[in-house]
């Protein structure tokens, strides 16, 4: 009933902002392609998911390091952690896979949701994104039309990826746009409470989007354009990573115990991993710039930090 009302009010507050903020419709329409993107990858690589990536998650579960690491290498390739979530939680329920194994998948794919953040700074916002975007929906649309399932796989997978840098795109002009009329940084508050708020604001924005690497997608390229601080921007992908537990926790409703449980332990995890990295916030950002050195990350390439900080949180998780 909550989520339901929460979407509502969503609406009502989006469609007053599209009336009255014009410029701010190309950022909410990068957003809105980009998770269109995300949902044909799930679906191109669903296709997959009673077959090889089946047989896989299966064969990966008997050792700890091997359920981890899969389930790292599944997500970073599909972009989806929401999606080896379900997939783990519905393998529990038919009694395929152990509850160790499924919570190392679900670690596993925290750590490989990072490539999201990683393809976003390094690559995204670097280079003119939409010239790859055009041949891969060129590509991807004629293949969905074939009758062969593999190939309809392969042509949502690519139109999937095409729809995902598009939104990149958008998202990144939108937030050049929007800062010769607005600037979101006169919002911004100092000190730890801002990391509190903005941690909220995470949390609120990836409950929204059901998305935590669209989350990631939007605070990057808002990052990139300066129009939110660094600071916040570790926040808010605290909270995003906090908000990612809701897709879960609900594809789990209509499990068994066991499923309920991994969906339990994944809330746990985050939720803990979250508060790790609030407490220890700033030693961690330090701990980026003295990694950004050693990397040979520029002192002011921002986006590439908070992808690298990220990463560390996860992997302190």
């Amino acid at each position: 009933m909550f989520r339901k009302s929460l979407f509502y009010a969503f609406l009502l507050a989006l469609a007053v902002v599209l009336i009255y903020n014009p410029y701010f419709k190309t950022i909410a329409a990068g957003v809105a392609i980009l998770l269109f993107g995300m949902i044909m990858l799930e679906e191109g690589f669903r296709v997959f998911t009673k077959g090889p990536l089946q047989n896989l998650l299966k064969k990966a579960t008997d050792k700890l390091y091997k359920s981890i690491g899969v389930g790292a290498l599944v997500t970073a390739l599909i972009q989806s952690s929401s999606l080896v979530s379900v997939i783990t939680i519905s393998f529990i329920s038919a009694g395929l896979i152990s509850l160790s194994g499924g919570l190392g998948l679900i670690f596993g794919a925290n750590i490989g949701t990072t490539a999201t953040a990683w393809l976003v700074a390094g690559f995204g916002l670097k280079i003119k994104i939409s010239a790859l975007a055009m041949p891969m929906l060129v590509f991807g649309i004629i293949f969905s039309f074939e009758k062969k399932t593999s190939l309809k796989g392969i042509g949502n997978v690519l139109a999937g990826l095409g729809f995902f840098f598009l939104g990149v795109h958008y998202m990144k002009e939108g937030f050049d746009v929007f800062k010769e009329y607005i600037d979101l940084t006169q919002y911004a508050v100092p000190g730890f409470l801002g990391v509190i708020i903005y941690t909220g604001v995470g949390i609120l924005i990836t409950t929204i989007l059901q998305s935590s690497s669209a989350t990631l997608a939007l605070i990057l390229t808002a990052l990139a354009a300066g129009q939110i601080d660094y600071e916040n921007a570790l926040a808010l992908a605290i909270g995003a990573n906090v908000g990612t537990t809701i897709t879960a926790v609900l594809g789990s409703l209509s499990s068994n115990v066991a499923g309920k449980r991994l969906a339990g332990a994944h809330l746990i995890f985050n939720v803990v991993t979250g508060l790790v990295a609030l407490a220890f916030i700033y030693p961690l950002a330090n701990l980026v710039n003295i990694l950004s050195d050693a990397f040979g990350i520029s002192s002011s390439d921002y986006t590439l930090k908070l992808a690298l900080f990220h990463t560390i949180f996860y992997i302190i998780g």
